[in-house]
Parts: structure tokens; C-alpha cells; sequence
């Protein structure tokens, strides 16, 4: 059930709507919407608006909060994301650390599979914006940190990096992994993932670098082919202690 401040999606009329449920009005080309009317609704039920027009409520999941979430600069593509959930093997049992968390986005995602999560950013208003969304994610698992990674202290199954990445920070991701855990390192540029590579090669048993790929098809009457978008987003690199 949908309560005061939830964070809600509404869909309908070819247009979707991320809003927030309690006082105020939705004013749209398809009609105007009491949100209030949302408090006490559940996902499946269908509004109308003043003019007629029907919206079906939705509970935001991660797609969402990548897509309308506020950010404070380019998440990770919920493809890289992906990557590295299934090759660290994250799960429900693991204490996760994430750093880098720009608008939170990657941690909104493993706050969804991981039984914790910390996520370090070094500039404090990063960190408050990722805070707000994390907590319009409904996810009191996940802790957003103002500061640096260094700084970050404790035992962890699964060590994410998304920064600037230097030797000293593999090194010190490697003593907050407890023995079997996962490094996961994305970089946007080769020279970043040869760093990542040089300096987990002499700590880890095992180091994988992956390049990120992924081709949408589209369709159209005149037949189906790859879509024109890039297909190239990155790298990350997967270190297992």
C-alpha cells in the first residue's frame, strides 16, 4: 500500500509519470491528477485523471530510479551493473561496498540483491542527492557515506569501484575483502583497466577484465537490425581474493 512520500510511477496514455504520493496536483496534457489520491492505492490500480485519461500505479524498481531518478552526473548502465552482480556472484548472505556512488543508482541495484551495502562518496553533495534517492528506493539496507574510500574500514564479500581509480585503491580493497570475495572495478577507459589490472594481478588469485558490449535490435516494417546507439560503454574488472 502506497503511503505519504512514496515515490510512485504512473503509466498510461503513452506517457509515464514519476511523482510522489501526498498533497499537490499533477497537470499534464492528459489531465490533471489529485496525488493525494495515490496515498492508500496499490500497484495495479488505474487512476483518471480530470479529463478522462487512466494511469496505472506502479511500484518503482532500479530501471526506474535509473531512468527518472536525479543525478549528479553518468551512472553505470544497468548492463554493467548486471555484469558485475552475476560475476561476483552477489546475493542476499553479502556485505557489499560500493564507492563512487555519483547519484546512487548502482547501489539502489545491489540494495535490491545484497544484504548490505555502503556506498562511499568522496563530494558530500553527491552523497546527500544519492541519499535521497536511496531512501525514495524504500532501502534501509543501503547506507550512503560522505568520504573517501580509503577511509572506508570493516569486511566486505564484494568491493565495487566506480572512480578514478589508483594502485592504493585495489590495494586497500583487497584488505577490506574477506577471503573468496570479489573486487569489481568499472573503468571507461583502457589506460584506467591496465591500472586495475597491474596492480590486482600482484594481490589476486584471479583477475578477469571484461569490455562491455551490448547491441539493442529494433524492428520496424522494413525489417530488424542492430540499433545505431553505441554498444561500447566500458570496462570492469572482476578480481576474486
Amino acid at each position: 500500500m502506497i503511503g505519504t512520500g512514496d515515490r510512485v510511477l504512473l503509466v498510461g496514455e503513452g506517457r509515464e509519470f514519476f511523482v510522489k504520493a501526498g498533497p499537490g496536483t499533477l497537470s499534464t496534457d492528459k489531465g490533471q491528477l489529485d496525488l493525494a489520491s495515490l496515498i492508500g492505492a496499490s500497484a495495479g490500480d488505474v487512476l483518471t485523471t480530470h479529463n478522462g485519461s487512466k494511469f496505472a500505479v506502479r511500484i518503482p524498481r532500479p530501471t526506474d530510479f535509473f531512468t527518472y531518478g536525479k543525478r549528479s552526473g553518468a551512472p553505470m548502465l544497468p548492463k554493467d551493473i548486471g555484469l558485475v552482480i552475476a560475476y561476483t556472484g552477489m546475493n542476499h548472505n553479502d556485505d557489499v561496498l560500493d564507492a563512487g556512488t555519483g547519484s546512487g543508482i548502482a547501489a539502489i541495484y545491489f540494495g535490491g540483491v545484497a544484504k548490505s551495502v555502503k556506498t562511499y562518496e568522496v563530494r558530500p553533495e553527491f552523497s546527500a542527492l544519492a541519499q535521497k534517492n536511496i531512501t525514495d528506493a524504500k532501502l534501509g539496507n543501503v547506507e550512503a557515506i560522505a568520504a573517501d574510500f580509503l577511509a572506508a574500514e570493516g569486511l566486505y564479500d564484494v568491493v565495487h569501484l566506480d572512480m578514478q581509480i589508483q594502485p592504493e585503491h585495489v590495494t586497500h580493497a583487497y584488505s577490506l575483502l574477506r577471503s573468496g570475495g570479489y573486487l569489481a572495478c568499472y573503468t571507461p577507459f583502457l589506460e584506467q583497466m591496465a591500472i586495475v589490472v597491474d596492480a590486482a594481478s600482484g594481490l589476486f588469485c584471479e583477475v578477469h577484465p571484461h569490455e562491455l558490449i551490448e547491441r539493442e535490435m529494433t524492428r520496424s516494417k522494413r525489417g530488424t537490425r542492430p540499433s545505431t546507439s553505441v554498444c561500447h560503454s566500458g570496462y570492469v574488472t572482476i578480481a576474486r581474493k
